[in-house]
């Protein structure tokens, strides 16, 4: 019997994970995979962070090198694995939950195997990167050539010479795009244009300024404003690229076609891949059961505090503020949910008058 199971060991387990070491609960961290480095392991080779080092570490420990460089993928799966191993986390890899029911106050975690873990709360840890968001566009289902979600692009030299359309308007939909076109002919599209956000202002990275303002940590929906203004963060060299026509820009095509799309001018075009860059919804479907998940797939909670005592979150976008889902940002999402959960347990504990 666990005080606190965390399902899912990536950055947002993690940071769940220290903030209950440090207070001294008995917790467990269930991990799907062989490793404790969430997503990051699955992404595409080339990425890199949005925000350096320096405003990209998890609690208690700063993120290495140059505090001003932008982290690649694989300085992050490096960190998370040695954040695991310095505070040495109470984590079980392979053992990807499948399940979860309360009765009479005891959460049961059913995990792969066959496995069960019980437990007096449950914090999700899971993220808002698990579960690709494919759209559904006019045509799609006639289409014979190649289509994909960004989640299974790795790097570019499988589609060398092709003819290829990204869709989406973020920042990993123009990183791959641009990275594509170094070795094909290709467009990026997106239903509206895309927003451009200076990385660097006045000799400092953007996330100094959400620092030292505030904007970074105030509470939603304050953020929200601020976070749709913000799609593209840029030094220069992604709008000069489309300027370049590597990629190019067009409005998203109107339908698709058997060998390619139509687009909004009405020509057709033959297209051999067509990659979605349209991001991710939350991973909770073994909660289900608990009647804790909308219709849409998305857990009920507010600030993390889920709808159900003694269940909570960590790791979501926009759970709490703009940094909600972000290496810098789920440590005190994390801290924020246990210490709600240690003041429910208190207020238990005291004596009625």
């Amino acid at each position: 019997m666990y005080d606190v199971i965390v399902i899912g060991g990536g950055q947002a387990g993690l940071a769940a994970g220290y903030h209950l070491k440090q207070i001294g609960l008995k917790f467990v961290i269930l991990e799907a995979g062989n490793q404790p480095t969430g997503s990051w392991s699955h992404y595409y080779e080339s990425l890199k962070l949005f925000s350096p080092a320096r405003y990209s570490s998890l609690p208690g420990l700063r993120f290495p090198g140059d505090p001003e460089h932008y982290p690649s993928r694989n300085e992050v799966i490096a960190y998370l694995s040695d954040y695991a191993h310095h505070f040495e986390l109470p984590i079980i890899t392979q053992a990807r939950v499948q399940h979860v029911s309360k009765q009479e106050g005891i959460f049961y975690v059913m995990a792969a195997g066959g496995k069960q873990y019980q437990a007096h709360s449950i914090i999700v840890a899971t993220g808002s990167f698990n579960r690709p968001h494919l759209p559904q566009l006019p045509g799609q289902e006639t289409y014979k050539g190649s289509h994909l979600h960004s989640a299974s692009y790795h790097q570019p030299m499988p589609y060398r010479n092709q003819r290829i359309v990204v869709v989406g308007a973020g920042n990993s939909a123009i990183q791959i795009a641009v990275e594509l076109a170094q070795v094909a002919h290709v467009t990026l599209t997106s239903r509206t244009p895309i927003k451009f956000q200076r990385q660097r202002m006045l000799g400092r990275d953007i996330h100094f300024w959400l620092k030292v303002t505030g904007l970074d940590s105030l509470p939603l929906p304050i953020t929200r404003t601020t976070a749709r203004s913000i799609s593209v963060l840029d030094t220069g060299q992604y709008q000069a690229a489309i300027r370049a026509g590597k990629p190019d820009y067009k409005a998203l095509f109107l339908r698709f076609t058997p060998d390619g799309v139509i687009w909004s001018d009405g020509c057709h075009e033959q297209i051999d891949t067509v990659l979605f860059a349209t991001g991710y919804e939350p991973n909770v479907n073994f909660l289900t059961n608990l009647g804790v998940v909308d219709a849409n797939g998305q857990p009920q909670h507010r600030a993390g505090v889920g709808n159900l005592e003694g269940l909570y979150f960590v790791g979501l976008s926009g759970q709490r503020s703009l940094a909600s889902a972000t290496l810098r940002g789920v440590g005190a999402d994390a801290q924020y949910v246990i210490s709600h959960r240690v003041r429910q347990l208190e207020q238990k504990r005291r004596p009625r008058s």
